[in-house]
């Protein structure tokens, strides 16, 4: 993945403006908070080939942390803590935060087709 690259992902986000598209949505602190701290409870959300339509996206913030949200009929999609992105080789729009470790604290993909279920 690279670097968001704000303008980049604001373009790629307009690509899908008022197009069903398929969104995955992952958040997770998983068992890294428990591992180093007993007292530490686990949360996380994961929504997958979630089918919107938004009509309009917006990416804020700075190389520290952005957030992006996109607007339905019905209200907001909004994921914060992102610094990557790529488009993989089906063009999806693929966007994540990691800690200094690596490991996955959100994520938020979108494409024009479902995500394949994984076991």
């Amino acid at each position: 993945m690279e670097t968001i690259d704000q303008l980049k992902v604001q373009q790629e986000l307009e690509r899908y403006l008022d197009k069903d598209v398929y969104v995955h949505m992952e958040t997770t602190n998983g068992a890294y908070a428990s591992h180093h701290n007993e007292n530490a409870f686990n949360v996380g959300v994961f929504i997958r080939n979630a089918k919107v339509r938004y009509h309009q996206a917006k990416i804020m913030g700075d190389a520290r942390s952005y957030r992006i949200g996109l607007k339905t009929e019905n209200g907001w999609i909004y994921a914060e803590g992102v610094r990557e992105y790529e488009i993989d080789e089906e063009g999806r729009l693929l966007i994540a935060g990691h800690d200094l470790e690596g490991r996955l604290l959100v994520t938020l993909e979108i494409s024009k087709t479902p995500f394949k279920n994984e076991s």
